[in-house]
Parts: structure tokens; C-alpha cells; sequence
């Protein structure tokens, strides 16, 4: 913070000796004396009164550099002191204490760098005492503007030395902190960016799902629930859970310059995961949850689960890389999180309670629904990531129709979806719990109508898009709650 404190004695005690040379020179003048000798005597005389009044000025100029010295040792501890509100009054304390200071003071004060600063000030002092001087004594106005130029240059560069100097400290404090980590928060840190990497809002759906279909099952068969069954369930579970992590971490892996433009906060692309963590986790889960399906379950189970990392991998990783491409990426992930999913499960639930497979209408109407509405979430996923697909060629409905008219196609996939699932409880009463089928369904209608007119209101801008996709997700996972029960 600089203040610049103008002060006036010196100007006085100049105007004071100009006039009294004046004097001198008018007395000369009239005294008129006739002798040579007596010019040179009076020449003489006026030359010694010019000489002390110069030797008199140097006495007080250096007694004034020490006064500004001092004050400014007075400045510099209390400034180092003045952490609380009261260092404002300490402040203008100071500016009363030293009006009387012959000179343009420049004080640059800084809690931190004020020592620091210091020096230079000292040095300033003195130019500018000369530079004042040399004006008052009759130098040119070009002078004294390229003064005034340096002068502001120096307090310019006297401000950025001391917020440099504290911006370079809050980084060198940061990288501090950051390698004076202990172990246990570098593990957080580590655990976090996994969380994220496995993208909750998928692993919600796989645990909804799940649950919903094994639920369902012993619902229908009270009789056969054992204990012993548990840990296999749980296994079970583990399984999916891996495979769906491993096919969003590859799909990140191999998009984290999309994902820098489209969705710079996951953990890739935030730096907050290293690419080799990110194989080994993918890797590990993969073989891990190929493992656990191959020697709990039957070899059916086995080559479903197989067959879906194998779609998981051509949808993300070269030369095939099917995600660039509008129809077979939705119908990869409509495979996958409708079919693969529902019918794996189902029948691996029967497998373990020892009953042949068989569909039930309530099983049978979820894996067409969530099919069908994995297929608009495949539509709907990419009304977010335009920009980023745009930019490296990747070809989905957005970038081919827009985002309106793919939020109108979404919308209208489970619109549809809806009033399908209306209609069959009204024909079939017999399979369903009609009174809950119907009501329901008609209540998730309404809401998705409701969301996307809130879209349309919003102008389809970013924010809403990403907005209406979570509705949709939320609609996802409702149907699943709402299975066991129907």
C-alpha cells in the first residue's frame, strides 16, 4: 500500500532565502560603490552568504534523511505488529507524526515485505529530495514530468516485488502442505478420486437393479431364502460392481482429452488420477469380478459377463471405438445396462435357489422397459458433451441433430416407455399389481413432462441439459424401486 504525504516547510525556508538574496542584490544596487575593490568585496561577500546557504541546506537535508530513516524503522515494526483492525489508526499515526518531514515521502508497506522494501524506499527518498530540489531551483517542466515517469515506475515495481514475494510464498506454503501429506490423507485423496472414477450415479443404478430383480425373486419363493445364500449374493454383486467400473474407468482412459473440454472434473482429467493407477484399477477389476462369475456361477453366467467387458471395451478403446459412432454406442449400452443386466441376474438368482429358468411377466416387462430407456439415456448421455465431441470428431445424435431435437427423441423414448408399460397393466391385469403399475407410471409421465418444459423454458443451455439428464437417471432408478412391488 503506498502513501505519498506532500509537505511544505522546505518549500518555505527556500522561498525565504530567494528573497533575502533579493534584498542583498537591491542594497548592492543602490549602494552604487564607485571601487572595483569594493565590487569584488561585495562579490566576495554575497559568494560566502551563497556558499553557507548551500552548506546549510546539505545540514538539513541530511538531518532530515536520518528523521525519515527513523520514522521508517517506527513504520516497519508496527507494520510487522499490525495484524488486527486497529492497524489503520496505528497507520494514520504514523502520517501525523511525519507531516512535518521536508520532502515527497514514498512508503511502501506491506505486512509481510515491508523489510524487504525497505532499501529501495531509502533510495527513492533521496532521488526525489534531489529531483524536488533541482525543480524548485529552476529546472524545465520535460525535468520534471520524466521525474515524475521514474518515480511512478519504481512504486509500480515496489507494489509488485511485495505481491509477488507474497503470492510465491502461499505457493511454495501450498507445495508444502501438499508433500507434508501424511499417508492416511494421501489415501483419501486416492479413494475420492476412485469413487469418482467409477462415476456413482452408474454403480447406483447397478446396485438399484440388482437389488430390485434378487428381491423379486424371493418375494416369489419365501420358502427357499437360506443364509448360506448371502455371501454368494454378495459376491455376486462385487462382480457387477467391477464390471461396471471397469467399463467407465477404460471409457475415461481413453477419453481424457474429451473429457478436459466436456467433464474436466473427473479425476483423469483433473489430475487427480494418474493414467497408470487408472489401468491398474481397470485391470484389477476385470479379471477380478471374470474370476469371482467364473468359479461362483454357472459357465451361461460366465460368457454374458464376459461378453459384456468385451462390448464395454470395442464401445471405448481402438481401432474400433464404436462410441464414435451414433447407433452401435446405443446399442452397446442398451445391450448391456438392459439385457446383459436383468436377464444375467435373473437368472443367476434362480440358479442359486435351485429352480429352473423361467420368465416372469413382472422380469420379462423390466428388461424390455430398461432396455428400451438404457436407450434413452445412450441418446441423451451426449446432449452435455457437444463441444467436446465436436471438437475430436466423435459422431453422436447430438452432434448430427442437435440438442433440442435429441432432447425431444430422449423425451419421447420414455414417454412412450410409459404408456407402453400403462397399457400392458390395463390388458394383462392379471400379471401386475394394476392399481400400483398404473398410477405410478402415470406419475413418472407427468414428471418427465414436467422436466422437459423446464428444459425448453431454460433454452436448452448447458446447465439445463445437464440438469434434465440427472432427471432421467432419477426416473431410471424409480422404475427399479417400484419392481418389486408390481
Amino acid at each position: 500500500m503506498l502513501f505519498v504525504y506532500p509537505l511544505s516547510t522546505e518549500k518555505e525556508r527556500i522561498s525565504t532565502h530567494k528573497r533575502e538574496d533579493k534584498q542583498q542584490t537591491i542594497m548592492l544596487n543602490r549602494a552604487a560603490l564607485p571601487s572595483s575593490a569594493a565590487r569584488v568585496s561585495s562579490s566576495h561577500s554575497s559568494s560566502t552568504s551563497s556558499s553557507s546557504s548551500s552548506s546549510s541546506r546539505k545540514n538539513v537535508f541530511t538531518q532530515h534523511r536520518e528523521q525519515h530513516r527513523e520514522q521508517q524503522r517506527k513504520i516497519s515494526s508496527s507494520s510487522l505488529s499490525s495484524l488486527s483492525s486497529s492497524s489503520s489508526s496505528r497507520l494514520m499515526m504514523q502520517k501525523n507524526n511525519i507531516k512535518d518531514t521536508p520532502c515527497f515521502v514514498t512508503t511502501a508497506i506491506h505486512t509481510k515485505h515491508s523489510q524487504n522494501v525497505h532499501g529501495v524506499e531509502e533510495y527513492e527518498y533521496e532521488r526525489e529530495h534531489r529531483s524536488s530540489t533541482a525543480s524548485k531551483r529552476g529546472h524545465t517542466t520535460t525535468t520534471t514530468t520524466t521525474t515524475s515517469f521514474s518515480q511512478n515506475q519504481r512504486r509500480r515495481k515496489i507494489r509488485t516485488n511485495a505481491f509477488s514475494g507474497a503470492s510465491n510464498n502461499n505457493m511454495r506454503v501450498a507445495a508444502a502442505s501438499s508433500s507434508a501429506a501424511s499417508p492416511l490423507d494421501k489415501m483419501e485423496a486416492l479413494i475420492g478420486a476412485i469413487w469418482k472414477f467409477v462415476r456413482p450415479h452408474t454403480i447406483r443404478g447397478t446396485l438399484l437393479g440388482t437389488t430390485a430383480l434378487v428381491s423379486k425373486v424371493l418375494i416369489e419363493n419365501p420358502e427357499l431364502i437360506q443364509l448360506s445364500l448371502f455371501p454368494r449374493a454378495l459376491l455376486g454383486l462385487l462382480a457387477l460392481l467391477c464390471g461396471n467400473g471397469f467399463i467407465v474407468g477404460i471409457n475415461q482412459i481413453y477419453d481424457v482429452e474429451i473429457d478436459k473440454v466436456n467433464k474436466p472434473y473427473l479425476p483423469i482429467a483433473a489430475g487427480e488420477l494418474s493414467l497408470p493407477m487408472a489401468w491398474a484399477f481397470c485391470l484389477a477389476t476385470a479379471i477380478g469380478g471374470a474370476t469371482i462369475v467364473a468359479m461362483n456361477f454357472g459357465p451361461l453366467i460366465t460368457s454374458l459377463y464376459t461378453f459384456g467387458l468385451f462390448l464395454g471395451t470395442i464401445y471405448s478403446v481402438p481401432p474400433l471405438r464404436l462410441k464414435r459412432f451414433a447407433l452401435p454406442a446405443f446399442m452397446i449400452i442398451a445391450t448391456v445396462r438392459g439385457f446383459l443386466l436383468n436377464f444375467g441376474v435373473f437368472h443367476a438368482t434362480r440358479a442359486a435357489l435351485r429352480l429352473p429358468f423361467v420368465w416372469s411377466p413382472p422380469v420379462l416387462f423390466i428388461t424390455i422397459f430398461v432396455t428400451v430407456f438404457a436407450t434413452a439415456i445412450a441418446v441423451t448421455k451426449d446432449l452435455a458433451d457437444i463441444d467436446g465431441d465436436k471438437q475430436f470428431g466423435i459422431e453422436t445424435f447430438t452432434t448430427k441433430m442437435g440438442v433440442k431435437n435429441v432432447s425431444y427423441i430422449g423425451s419421447g423414448l420414455l414417454l412412450m416407455n410409459y404408456v407402453f408399460a400403462i397399457g400392458l397393466s390395463v390388458f394383462n391385469p392379471t400379471w401386475f399389481n394394476q392399481k400400483i403399475m398404473i398410477t405410478v407410471h402415470a406419475i413418472l409421465a407427468t414428471y418427465l413432462i414436467a422436466k422437459t418444459r423446464k428444459l425448453e423454458k431454460a433454452g436448452f443451455t448447458q446447465s439445463a441439459v445437464q440438469t434434465y439428464y440427472q432427471d432421467v437417471w432419477k426416473l431410471f432408478y424409480s422404475e427399479y424401486l417400484l419392481l418389486p412391488f408390481i
